[in-house]
């Protein structure tokens, strides 16, 4: 022990020795001042004072005593003797104070010491504390690694084109290999140029924030990386508060620890918002250049990175010059932390920017495929379809699609022409009589209009109780001239309307005061209100114009039985009603090519089987033909097809049997309900043109039914390929030969009876028009060697049409348009003739074979083995010279109106054609005899 002390006394006097001050510091004026003090102090008390208020020892006097402290050392330090040295001089008597007073300042020190590692420790166990607390309910970080956030799901036509997208939030995920290195190192330039050095946290940034935010007592700067940037965007909200920073904190050195940089990079590129409805790099690049993030150019990326900083500030198409200036920046930025030379960063800034062009509008190419897409997809994945990302391709031709809307549009407005339901609409002696009471539901209604506000382009109308107003901004389709409101229509002119929204609930007028306590009076007013006006809407209701009908197209490809083309209504916005697909309605005479096919395909009915055309040869029920002339003798099966003879096709359907019908009607395609009676041959029974579109296409296709297709693949966000539901195999409804006489019997139609304007196409068509009582339904279902196609025309509440209207004048002229525009590249193709298919020569008159050297005979064809093989007697000298029902088919001249209306006058410039015959729509008694179908 006393070496060990004397060693440490050593040590100090040696260590002032080398200082130049032995002895201490003679230099300080008070150690001066107090050497005579020092010396007349007597030893006695020198050595009588307590270790603990001693001096140090000898050493340099600016050091301060606490460094080393009289704990530090032995009690009896101070007692060695130290044969090297003198002993020192007795302390003057003043040092006994100076001692006490640094005894007390080590105690204190001391005590402090022990209070701040106290807390230390408290705060070392509150920080323990508070992120066990913020830990509690935290979200699990490893759901990162498989997190999918939401994306776009594409429709794409056939050829690729963009029909219509699906989406919560509008994003396409790029992995980062994809991501060209100008993106990633402009987003590193701008947002966190250390990225790829610390481990999620900047800490020198977040002390700056915090001072920057204590100084200001709010919020106002942050010192986020990207890591924590990705757990707020994706784990957190955005709320600026310490709570959530702290907790943001925590997750992102989690997430450095499960993720590795590049994983977390990716998950920001795609997350960010970048304005205007775009989420993440990709759709940003595509919605500003045009063009995947892949392609984009270093200014382009600078570009991109500057709007993350304020989407609607920096938007290049919100305030350009502002967006360059920030794309300038981050390009500086870029220079300056060596991601890009000055000579990059030059070209960059004097590189213009080229925005494309914004295709976004409310009307698309095909919404009914679109919806339809979208049900397939909630079908195959499930709940999953909400995530989006997937890309679903179809068969629409974009071409054939476009053709088929304009066609519809054409059609609807030649009507809307001849009807004069384009503004202004002026007011008649004769309205209509209007609703009256209170509407309700998805109905149309006719109501007066009242008054007019050009100002806000809106009609005020009466509906019943009801006040409403129609915009007009929503119905160019009857203001192509966009007239003001005033000058649209006459106030009083009655105008069909229907509900936007639900009727709000009526506000119930208060009952005056004093009124309740008079019962009679009281009674009175309640007795009075259903006549009067005791309650109205608290605002006019929207209403929406209903002038016109809609329209509904369907092309199928024969050959590949692929839907081209489908149109469900004139708007073509999203979320309308697909008509084509959804809305069933009497196809009327269209139907009887079903029922003739049958009786073909049962060797029942011939080309020259002659029909009855008189109402009264069938018993129980009084079908009516469009044409006197009709009924006053039987008709061949060829004539009764081209003029659409009513009673003529109930006579063949009583022949074959309506239940046999049905169940071809169903092989066909129809699996909408039908009835098995009389009806069904004036086509009764509700239908979609969808599956019309799919029966007369089996025809087209030689007998074969294949289930129309439109959507050919689903690709999920991964890449990988989603089974589509297995597609029913295709079957044989009618051999080769029989659809081909079939098809013989339909061109008759066009050549010579309902459907002539289909001439106008230059190349040999088959179809049927089709009219149902009072022109409720009007219809053309068609078809080439290519493609058939089937149109309808109505009201949605199935308003008659008026006069004038059929399927050759209401629905044959958008088949025509459309088959013009398909077919133009496409060279003419007559229908090949099958094995199986005979032609001989008949007498017109009996549907015999025609006697040798007959002047007038005519050649029809068949299925082998169903010709005639009697051949027709010789007529009488006066039955020769009526020629009732002899000779060729004569095409109809003029217009024939609907029993109980006037002619309709031809359109400039048009064909006149014949009118469709009507139908009973009340079902008829059951035929007798009904055979057994033969397979299909």
């Amino acid at each position: 022990m006393r070496i060990a002390c004397a060693s440490v006394h050593g040590d100090v006097v040696m260590a002032s020795e080398q200082s130049g001050n032995p002895g201490g510091n003679e230099s300080d004026p008070a150690r001066r001042a107090d050497s005579p003090r020092q010396a007349s102090e007597p030893p006695a008390r020198q050595a009588s004072e307590p270790p603990a208020r001693r001096s140090g020892p000898p050493g340099r006097g600016s050091e301060p005593p606490q460094r080393i402290s009289a704990a530090a050392r032995p009690v009896s330090a101070p007692h060695l003797d130290v044969p090297s040295r003198p002993s020192r001089p007795p302390p003057p008597p003043d040092d006994a104070a100076a001692q006490e007073r640094n005894a007390r300042i080590a105690t204190w020190a001391k005590r402090i010491g022990i209070a701040l590692a106290a807390l230390l420790v408290l705060a070392a166990a509150a920080v323990v504390l508070v992120v066990r607390h913020y830990e509690a309910d935290l979200p699990s970080t490893r759901e990162l690694k498989d997190y999918r956030p939401p994306q776009v799901t594409r429709i794409l036509a056939r050829d690729g084109t963009r029909l219509g997208e699906l989406f919560t939030e509008r994003r396409t995920v790029v992995r980062i290999g994809e991501i060209p290195n100008q993106v990633k190192l402009a987003t590193l330039a701008a947002e966190d140029a250390g990225f790829y050095e610390h481990a999620g946290l900047n800490y020198l940034g977040m002390l700056r924030a915090l001072a920057v935010n204590l100084r200001s007592t709010q919020t106002r700067q942050g010192a986020s990386t990207i890591t924590q940037q990705v757990v707020k965007n994706v784990l957190l909200t955005p709320d600026r508060t310490y709570k959530r920073k702290a907790r943001e904190i925590i997750l992102a050195r989690r997430i450095e620890q499960e993720l590795t940089k590049d994983e977390i990079l990716e998950l920001y590129l795609n997350k960010i918002y970048f304005g205007h409805g775009r989420y993440g790099v990709e759709e940003a690049s595509r919605y500003y250049f045009g063009k995947s993030v892949r392609d984009v150019t270093l200014a382009e990326a600078a570009l991109l990175v500057a709007i993350v900083k304020g989407p609607s500030v920096y938007s290049p198409r919100a305030n350009l010059e502002r967006a360059v200036g920030r794309r300038d920046f981050v390009l500086d930025q870029m220079q300056r932390k060596g991601f890009a030379d000055e000579i990059q960063v030059e070209q960059a800034k004097r590189e213009p920017v080229l925005l494309a062009i914004e295709t976004e509008s409310l009307a698309e190419l095909a919404p009914e495929v679109v919806s339809e897409a979208q049900r397939v997809l909630r079908e195959v994945v499930g709940p999953a379809a909400q995530q989006g990302g997937y890309t679903i391709t179809t068969t629409i031709d974009p071409a054939l699609q476009a053709a088929a809307r304009a066609a519809v549009r054409k059609n609807l407005d030649a009507y809307a022409k001849r009807h004069k339901l384009f503004g202004p609409l002026a007011r008649t002696k004769k309205e209509p009589p209007p609703f009256e009471g209170t509407p309700a539901g998805h109905k149309v209604f006719r109501g007066i209009v009242t008054g007019a506000d050009d100002a806000r382009g809106t009609l005020s109308v009466r509906v019943g109780t009801l006040e409403g107003t129609v915009a007009l901004r929503g119905a160019q389709r009857y203001n192509p001239n966009g007239l003001a409101a005033s000058k649209f229509a006459d106030v009083n002119k009655v105008v069909r309307v229907s509900l936007i929204g639900p009727a709000p609930e009526p506000v119930v007028e208060a009952v005056a005061p004093g009124q309740e306590e008079d019962e009679d009076a009281a009674g009175e007013a309640k007795r009075a209100a259903p006549a009067g006006n005791p309650a109205k809407p608290a605002a006019p209701v929207p209403l929406r114009l209903e002038l016109g009908p809609e329209g509904a197209l369907v092309a199928v490809d024969v050959r590949t039985r692929e839907i081209v083309a489908l149109v469900g209504s004139y708007e073509a916005v999203r979320g309308g009603l697909d008509r084509a697909t959804f809305a069933r309605r009497q196809p009327g005479s269209t139907f009887k090519a079903l029922v003739y096919g049958y009786g073909i395909h049962a060797r029942t009915l011939t080309p020259s089987t002659i029909l009855e055309t008189n109402p009264l040869s069938i018993a129980d029920y009084k079908p009516q033909n469009h044409d006197e002339s009709e009924g006053k003798s039987p008709a061949r099966l060829r004539e009764a097809v081209a003029h659409s003879v009513n009673v003529a096709a109930v006579s063949a359907l009583s022949r074959v049997g309506a239940s046999n019908v049905v169940a071809f009607a169903g092989a066909l395609g129809i699996q909408s309900k039908l009835g098995a009676d009389l009806s069904l041959a004036l086509g009764a029974y509700e239908v979609t043109p969808r599956e019309m579109a799919g029966a007369y296409a089996s025809i087209a296709a030689g007998g074969v039914y294949e289930q129309p297709l439109l959507i050919t693949k689903i690709v999920g966000p991964g890449g990988a390929e989603i089974p589509l539901p297995p597609r029913p195999p295709a079957h044989r409804v009618m051999d080769e030969s029989e659809a081909y006489v079939l098809t013989s019997l339909l061109t008759s139609v066009v050549q010579s009876g309902t459907g002539k304007q289909a001439r106008a196409l230059g190349r040999p068509i088959a179809g049927k028009t089709g009219t149902t009582n009072q022109s409720k339904d009007t219809w053309f279902v068609g078809y080439s060697t290519d493609i058939a196609c089937a149109v309808w025309t109505g009201y949605d509440d199935a308003a008659p049409l008026g006069k004038g209207e059929a399927g050759a004048t209401s629905a044959l002229p958008a088949f025509v348009d459309f088959m013009k525009q398909a077919h133009g590249k496409r060279p003419v193709a007559d229908f090949p003739v099958p094995n199986g298919v005979v032609r001989v020569k008949i007498d017109p008159l009996t549907g015999l074979l025609a006697r040798e050297g007959q002047e007038d005979a005519i050649e029809e064809v068949f299925v082998a083995g169903t010709e005639p093989a009697d051949e027709a007697p010789v007529p009488e000298a006066d039955a020769g010279a009526e020629g009732a029902g002899g000779g060729a088919p004569e095409e109809l001249q003029g217009v024939v109106p609907a029993p109980g209306e006037g002619p309709r006058p031809t359109e400039p410039g048009t064909a006149p054609g014949p009118i469709e015959p009507e139908h009973a729509p009340e079902p008829g008694p059951l035929p007798a005899g009904d055979t057994a179908p033969p397979p299909f």
